[in-house]
C-alpha cells in the first residue's frame, strides 16, 4: 500500500527540521558543521558525463571480496585530508543516536541460461518477479524469437529442459526493452535451483559458492535484487554487535536492485540521461526510527547509494512503497541523509554522480586520486568510504 506521510502518526518535531506537505527537510545540525562545502556555481554548473570520468587501472578492480567482510578499507573522508582506516573501525566513528538505515534486499540468483526451440543459446537476467509465474528479465541471443515461443531453460544431461518460459512480449510496453516470460513454476524457487549469481560485468569469473555467501548482505531478508547493496557487504556481526554497544540505532529500507545500476550514461548532457526505475519500500517501524533520531538529535548514515535513493524519494513523494528514478546529481537538495557509506563506484555512472551531489564534487574527485594512489580496491567487492553531506554552497568549511 502506497502511504503518506499523514498517515504514518508522525509529528512535527520543533526545532529539528519540519515536514512539508509529508516530506523531511533538512537535517538537526546544519551540515556545514560536518564537512567541507561544494564548489561556489556546482548547482548552476552544466554537468556533463567526462565531468566523472578518471583513469582507473584495471588491477584495483576488486575480482574477489576481503578475506573478512569488516577487513575491507574504509576511507574515512568526511573532512580533508581524509583518514585510511579499516572498516571494523566505523562503530568508533558514530555516536550513541545516530541512525544506521540498510538495504534488507536479497539478490537472486537471477542469471540462467537455455535455448529457443531451434537450438540456439540464449541467457535471462531475471529483472523483476510479477505474479502468476511472470518475470521481466533482460534477454541476451543472437535472434529475439516472437511472442508465444517456448524457451527451454536450463537443460540437463539428458537434454530435458528443468523447466520452460513462454514469451509473452515487451516490457513495459511493446517497444520496451526488457521482456516478460512465464515460468513453468515458482520463479524464486526455479531460479534457486537453477540460477547463478548475477554477478557484475567487471568481475570476470564465473560464480562460485564463494560469490553466493559473500555477494549477499548477513541481513538480506526479502528476495528481488539482481546486483547487491554492495556498501553493505563490509558489515559483519562483529560490527553489528560493536554498534549496539555504541548506541549507534539501526532501521531497515527495501530497494531491489536492478541491472540499471549499471547502464551507462549516454551522452554528454546528463540532463538528457534517463535514470531505471527500482521498487522500494519503507517500513513503518523505519519512519518511527527516523523520527526517534530527529527528536534526539542524531544523525542518519544510510548505507550505500539505493538506501539514498530511497530515503530521498520519500522525502519528495510522502510514498513508503512504489517505484523510484530519482536521478541525484550535483545540486540536489537532500532532506533526509546526513552521511553515508558507500563504495568506490565506476567512471562515468549515475552512482559517481550520487555520491559528488551528496559530498561536493572536488572533494568526491580529490577522494578517487587519494584512493587510487593509496591501492584501495574498487566496485562491488572493493572497499568502502564514509562520507558526509557537503555544506551550504559557497560557505568555509568549519
Amino acid at each position: 500500500m502506497v502511504m503518506g506521510m499523514q498517515d504514518t502518526g508522525l509529528t512535527r518535531p520543533r526545532g529539528v527540521g519540519q515536514y512539508r506537505f509529508g516530506t523531511w527537510r533538512g537535517p538537526v545540525r546544519p551540515s556545514c558543521e560536518m564537512t567541507i562545502s561544494p564548489p561556489c556555481g556546482a548547482s548552476a554548473r552544466i554537468w556533463t558525463t567526462s565531468d566523472f570520468d578518471f583513469p582507473l587501472p584495471a588491477e584495483l578492480i576488486a575480482q574477489h571480496p576481503a578475506p573478512e567482510r569488516s577487513a575491507a578499507r574504509l576511507l574515512d573522508a568526511r573532512h580533508w585530508p581524509p583518514t585510511d582506516r579499516i572498516f571494523r573501525d566505523l562503530p568508533d566513528l558514530l555516536e550513541p543516536n545516530d541512525l544506521l538505515v540498510f538495504n534488507d534486499t536479497q539478490v537472486i540468483k537471477a542469471r540462467l541460461y537455455g535455448e529457443k526451440p531451434t537450438g540456439g543459446r540464449l541467457e535471462l537476467l531475471v529483472e523483476r518477479v510479477l505474479v502468476n509465474g511472470e518475470v521481466v528479465a533482460h534477454m541476451k541471443v543472437s535472434k529475439k524469437p516472437a511472442p508465444g515461443t517456448v524457451l527451454r531453460m536450463a537443460p540437463q544431461m539428458d537434454g530435458q529442459p528443468a523447466f520452460t518460459a513462454t514469451l509473452l512480449g515487451r516490457w513495459p510496453a511493446s517497444d520496451g526493452p526488457l521482456f516478460r516470460l512465464r515460468f513453468s513454476d515458482d520463479p524464486y524457487a526455479l531460479m534457486a535451483r537453477h540460477g547463478h549469481v548475477p554477478l557484475p560485468p567487471y568481475i570476470t569469473h564465473p560464480d562460485t559458492p564463494e560469490d553466493e555467501q559473500r555477494y549477499q548482505t548477513v541481513f538480506a531478508k526479502n528476495p528481488g535484487a539482481v546486483a547487491a547493496p554492495t556498501a553493505a557487504l563490509h558489515f559483519d556481526e562483529a560490527v553489528l554487535s560493536a554498534l549496539d554497544t555504541r548506541g549507534v540505532q539501526r532501521a531497515r529500507i527495501t530497494l531491489h536492485v536492478g541491472a540499471g545500476t549499471f547502464q551507462p550514461v549516454k551522452g554528454e548532457d546528463i540532463r538528457s540521461h534517463r535514470m531505471h526505475r527500482e521498487h522500494y519500500h519503507i517500513p513503518p517501524e523505519t519512519l518511527a526510527a527516523l523520527e526517534r533520531t530527529r527528536r534526539a538529535g542524531g544523525r542518519v548514515l544510510a548505507v550505500g547509494t539505493t538506501t539514498v535513493r530511497t530515503l530521498e524519494s520519500w522525502a519528495r513523494s510522502g510514498a513508503v512503497e512504489g517505484d523510484t528514478d530519482l536521478f541525484i546529481t550535483p545540486g540536489f537538495d537532500f532532506r533526509v541523509v546526513d552521511l553515508m557509506v558507500t563504495n568506490f563506484h565506476l567512471p562515468r555512472s549515475t552512482l559517481l554522480m550520487l555520491v559528488s551531489a551528496f559530498a561536493g564534487y572536488e572533494h568526491i574527485m580529490a577522494l578517487y586520486r587519494h584512493a587510487i594512489e593509496r591501492r584501495y580496491r574498487f566496485f562491488s567487492y572493493g572497499d568502502a568510504m564514509l562520507l558526509a553531506r557537503a555544506g551550504t554552497p559557497c560557505t568555509p568549511a568549519a
